[in-house]
């Protein structure tokens, strides 16, 4: 089994910033991809950013030049910067690992964190 655990979320002003964390442990192989993605009240999951092992990185057009991903392959730990932070992005911001697994049979994993809260106030 491979287990996601998120910090950093919490209430902060417009403009300001946070930095979420999110660690990977278990049965762990390789962990190839890692992400973070977010749901508002009332709104369907997405993509904010992702980050593959070699370092390339995607983000959502919303949060383009605001926000920041990096991982620390050592630790299968991925972070997540965010600045000048906006009321719309006010959300549950959620985890996402893929990648290999060991332990009683080699095979793959996609696994989520619980989610961590971001309130953004006007």
């Amino acid at each position: 089994q491979v287990q996601l655990v998120e910090s950093g979320g919490g209430l902060v002003q417009a403009g300001g910033s946070l930095r979420l964390s999110c660690a990977a442990s278990g049965s762990i192989v390789r962990v190839n991809a890692m992400g973070w993605y977010r749901q508002a009240p009332g709104k369907q999951r997405e993509l904010v950013a992702t980050v593959i092992s070699g370092g390339s990185t995607h983000y959502a057009d919303s949060v383009k030049g605001r926000f920041t991903i990096s991982r620390d392959n050592a630790k299968n730990t991925v972070y997540l910067q965010m600045n000048s932070l906006k009321p719309e992005d006010t959300g549950v911001y959620y985890c996402n690992a893929q990648g290999t697994r060991g332990g009683f049979g080699i095979g793959v994993f996609d696994a989520w964190g619980q989610g961590t809260q971001v309130t953004v106030s006007s």
